[in-house]
């Protein structure tokens, strides 16, 4: 009889033990899920890094011209190393990228070769592909951005659209919350959007992973109201 006993007194303790483990790690997910909401786009605090290390996401289709636009007006020796981002199959946006980076070899503002590192990443789905498959590949994808995010570290995040960023961001976004690294996410929405958010924006937007996310036309302030307004960049 007194073996019974202590067999479900076990049991019961060994549950209780587990249940209270997992309302532990539920206040801890949600208090610092609150604190990565409420930190969010504040500046970084004094004393902080006079440079950091800066994960660029390029895209095809405009993208890629738009942040090397966006590049040049920035002061370039805050944003160092610079790890430049493309889908493995954009062809063209690496070497453009490899071709801005060139061009500031006579600035003052230069950095040595061993400070810029550029790298490629599978899409989760590619134009005309079955979502069928496209579940492989997405898992495929996450697993990738989880791979480089982790060798990375990136502590700036600079994306304006192309769907490769949302991986990078979620993952970036889930470190905060974790507490393993704070990235602070950078979206400047492509020009080519006058009345509507693209896909990648909206995701950004309406998840608030975004520090800070900025539009180039005013109706797209309008409509949303966390974003900033910085006129045409290109």
């Amino acid at each position: 009889m007194e073996e019974h006993h202590c067999c479900f007194y076990s049991k019961m303790l060994s549950k209780f033990s587990f249940g209270s483990f997992l309302i532990i790690l539920s206040l801890f997910l949600m208090f610092r899920l609150l604190y990565v909401l409420y930190r969010c786009g504040k500046p970084f605090p004094k004393g902080a890094s006079t440079s950091f290390s800066t994960l660029i996401v390029l895209g095809s289709g405009g993208h890629t011209a738009e942040m090397l636009s966006l590049l040049s007006v920035l002061r370039m020796d805050r944003y160092t190393p610079r790890f430049y981002i493309a889908a493995a199959t954009d062809n063209m946006s690496l070497h453009k990228a490899r071709s801005f980076e060139d061009s500031l070899a006579h600035k003052p503002s230069a950095v040595k070769e061993s400070s810029l590192q550029y790298a490629q990443i599978y899409r989760s789905r590619e134009v005309g592909q079955s979502y069928v498959t496209s579940v492989w590949t997405t898992l495929v994808a996450i697993v990738h951005a989880l791979w480089l995010m982790i060798r990375i570290r990136p502590q700036v995040i600079l994306c304006n659209g192309p769907g490769t960023c949302i991986p990078l961001c979620g993952i970036a976004f889930l470190f905060k919350v974790l507490g393993i690294r704070w990235s602070s996410i950078f979206y400047v929405e492509s020009v080519a959007r006058v009345k509507k958010l693209s896909l990648s924006g909206l995701l950004l937007y309406k998840l608030r992973m975004a520090d800070q996310f900025f539009v180039q036309w005013p109706h797209l302030q309008k409509q949303y109201p966390r974003a900033h307004y910085v006129g045409c960049l290109m």
